[in-house]
This record gives structure tokens, C-alpha cells and sequence, in this order.
């Protein structure tokens, strides 16, 4: 399984890790103030509106709402996996488990992301990718550990820890079906949508799963957790739904089609060491030596994926 990378592709996937870090800060912050799952769809809801001046017409004639239909399977499970449940469970998780287990699960993204390829899409990772996914794994467990592996020993697994195992295989599975569509959505079968369309459309269906989520959520909690409406929520929302939803899903699924699953997975790990460094700043803890040891790491995870062998197959 051979990748590409270009400049462009590097600042592309470069670019959702950092917004995500900022999406996992502001979910930290706003536990306290509304339910996970109600902040979710908030969230989504106020991306879709922002989406709806750019790919309204994906809904406007009888021909693309056909195409829709026709497609609906694979865009329903499109909008569950990477709308409706991808950040709910991580909203879901911050409130029970530390931001250690949380980051550290979702480092395992490229380990989920090869085994979700070779079990579904007879994708076999080589050796290259694996030695690439535990290079970038080991600069994450060491900025999550302050340069103290042996810290790793202590984490033991709570609620917010498997669910955070569960919204993982969710992405990489999220993540391969945008990079390995069924016939129907390649070539000349594929609509002629642009990408905020076809984003909208996944939204839309989100939107069906985490709003019927939200109603359930409601109902268990019986008024346990009313909202705290505050200007801070409103700018937390404001920003869940236009960084971390907008701009990191475009250049995600843009830096997915061109660069791979495998390649972006690793570019994946550069979002724990972003939600580090941005901690740090709100905490007054600023970079430490092991700090640049990881990011070293994890540059150097990318660059052995980047470095074909010789002989090896494009």
C-alpha cells in the first residue's frame, strides 16, 4: 500500500490536528455546562447551516435528491460514523476519564486505521507503515508522560476510556470509506458534487443520528444537567462548528483522498501533541525538552512513510 505526500498535502493534514486539539480543549471546558451529546449536534447543526449557502443545491432538483437516494446506505453510515458518533463519544469520554487515557487512546488512531485497512479493505500494511505508526505512538506516549515512559504502567482503562476505544475504530473505519468509496461514488458513477455538498449531505444524515441521540440523552437524564447558556458557550459553539467541523473536515478529507488513510493517520498524532502545547499556554507550562523529543518522533514517523524502499512498488 504506497502513499504520496506533497508540501500541500503535509499543510493539509497538518491543519485538522490543530483544530481538533482546540475542539478536545474546549469539550474539556465545556463538560460542566451542557450534555455531550446535545453539544454535538449544536455543533453540527450550526456547520450545517454554515454549509447550506455552499451546497444547498445538492438538495434543490429531483436528479441530485435521486442521486441521494440511491447512495443512501453508504452516506447514512458516512454521517453516523464521522458525525454522529465520532465526537459524541469523545464529548462523552472527557467527562469520566483523564486527558491522559483520552489522548492516549486517540494515538492509536494509525494502529486502528492498519488494522481496520487489512481486515475490511485487504489493505496489508508494510513494514515501513508499522515501523512508521510505532515511531509517531512512542513521541505521543512521550509528551503525554513529560519524558517519563514508565508513567504508561498507571493508566488504568475507566467508562470514558472505552468509549474513547470506540470513537477511534469509528474514524479509521470513517476514514477508509472516504478513501475507498463503494463503485457508486468513484469515476464517473460518483455525483458531481463539490465538497461542500457532499459534506452537507454527510451532515444531514448526522445531524438524523445525533439529534435522535440528543432526544435520547434528554430523556435519561431527566433535567439531571440543564444548560449553562453563557457568551463562552456560545463562542465555543461557534467555534466547534466552523474549525474543528468545516475547515478540518475539508482538508481532512482532501489530505485523506490524496495522501492515503495510512499517511493521514499519522499525521493524526500530531493532535495530542497540539492539545499539550495548548494546555500548557492556558496553565503557564510552557514547552519542555521532551516536548521537542516527541514532535521529533513524530516528525520521524512521517518521514519513514514518506521514504519508499528501495524497490518498493508506488
Amino acid at each position: 500500500m504506497s502513499t504520496r505526500l506533497t508540501p500541500r498535502l503535509a499543510l493539509l493534514l497538518t491543519l485538522p490536528p490543530l483544530l481538533w486539539a482546540g475542539n478536545a480543549v474546549i469539550g474539556r471546558l465545556m463538560a460542566g455546562d451542557i450534555p455531550p451529546v446535545l453539544f454535538n449536534a449544536l455543533r453540527w447543526l450550526g456547520a450545517g447551516l454554515l454549509l447550506a449557502p455552499l451546497g444547498w443545491r445538492v438538495f434543490a432538483t429531483r436528479q441530485s435528491r435521486a442521486q441521494i437516494v440511491a447512495r443512501w446506505p453508504h452516506l447514512a453510515l458516512l454521517g453516523l460514523l464521522g458525525v454522529g458518533i465520532y465526537n459524541a463519544l469523545q464529548y462523552m469520554a472527557l467527562r469520566t476519564s483523564t486527558p491522559l487515557n483520552v489522548t492516549l487512546i486517540a494515538s492509536s488512531i494509525p494502529l486502528f486505521m492498519l488494522a481496520v485497512g487489512a481486515l475490511a479493505f485487504q489493505a496489508r500494511p508494510t513494514r515501513r507503515e508499522l515501523l512508521a505508526a510505532a515511531l509517531s505512538l512512542l513521541g505521543v506516549a512521550v509528551v503525554l508522560t513529560r519524558g517519563e515512559l514508565h508513567a504508561l504502567a498507571q493508566v488504568q482503562l475507566v467508562a470514558g476510556d472505552l468509549l474513547m476505544l470506540a470513537a477511534t475504530a469509528c474514524w479509521a473505519t470513517y476514514s477508509w470509506l472516504l478513501a475507498r468509496p463503494p463503485a457508486a461514488m468513484r469515476g464517473s458513477e460518483r455525483p458531481p458534487w463539490d465538497w461542500s455538498a457532499f459534506l452537507l449531505v454527510q451532515v444531514a444524515f448526522g445531524l438524523v443520528w445525533t439529534g435522535g441521540a440528543a432526544v435520547i440523552e434528554h430523556a435519561v437524564l431527566a433535567g439531571s444537567q440543564p444548560v449553562k447558556a453563557s457568551w463562552a458557550l456560545a463562542a465555543a459553539l461557534l467555534y466547534v462548528a466552523v474549525c474543528p467541523s468545516v475547515l478540518a473536515y475539508r482538508a481532512w478529507g482532501v489530505g485523506v483522498a490524496g495522501a492515503g488513510p495510512a499517511m493521514a493517520a499519522l499525521f493524526s498524532n500530531l493532535t495530542p501533541l497540539f492539545a499539550a502545547l495548548m494546555s500548557g499556554a492556558v496553565l503557564g507550562l510552557w514547552p519542555q525538552p521532551y516536548h521537542l523529543a516527541a514532535f521529533a518522533l513524530i516528525v520521524g514517523g512521517i518521514g519513514v512513510s514518506m521514504r519508499r524502499a528501495a524497490g518498493e512498488p508506488r
